[in-house]
């Protein structure tokens, strides 16, 4: 009976995190300074005694709206950075975009071609050693894909946000903000690592 209890409440407490597949939760012109968000999860009831996990805060760390073209569809939107983070040799970046008003082709608006449904457009960059970071790959060959969100299909409508995700190669251990270039979006400066 406690083991069942205790396995309960961590997957009520891992799908609150976003842990769990299939149980992530968005959130995910101007730069504004970080603010704090709070979202609402809603989780399955996994036992009558275990307690639904509090609301979880997402901290908006960098923030830029820009007006944006793609697909002959034009809007407004504003993407919120929520994690930028180090891992070993890995940095991984995620966001949530939002459609402020109009449509948002995030279709194939954030891809490096015409075809490309990903985020793979993305890139850091780093203005202490002048070195570009691109979307890292999970081979060598012309067929390798992005490690990052895909996108085929999505285009946002007013009030719409999508949480995407990608990762690079680490910078060096002493560069502790770096810039994100987006497509359409443009450039987020200064932007913390973690």
């Amino acid at each position: 009976m406690r083991k069942t209890i205790a396995l309960a409440v961590a997957a009520v407490a891992l799908a609150g995190c976003g842990a769990l597949p299939g149980w992530q939760v968005g959130g995910g012109g101007e730069e504004k300074q970080p603010q704090t968000v709070a979202e609402t999860t809603t989780e399955p009831p996994a036992t009558a005694t275990a307690q639904a996990a509090p609301p979880q805060e997402t901290r908006v760390i960098a923030s830029r709206e820009a007006d944006v073209y793609g697909a002959g569809e034009h809007g407004k939107a504003r993407v919120d950075i929520t994690a930028l983070k180090r891992q070993g040799r890995t940095l991984s970046l995620n966001w949530t975009i939002t459609a402020l008003d109009g449509k948002i082709n995030v279709h194939n608006g954030l891809g490096t071609a015409p075809l490309d449904f990903t985020v793979s457009g993305v890139s850091l960059i780093d203005p202490v050693n002048a070195k570009r970071y691109r979307v890292a790959r999970n081979g060598t060959d012309e067929n390798a894909k992005c490690v990052c969100s895909g996108t085929q299909g999505q285009f946002l409508d007013k009030g719409e946000a999508s949480t995407l995700y990608a990762v690079f190669a680490a910078p060096p251990a002493d560069v502790t903000k770096i810039n994100i270039e987006m497509p359409m979006i443009g450039v987020l400066t200064d932007v913390p690592i973690s």
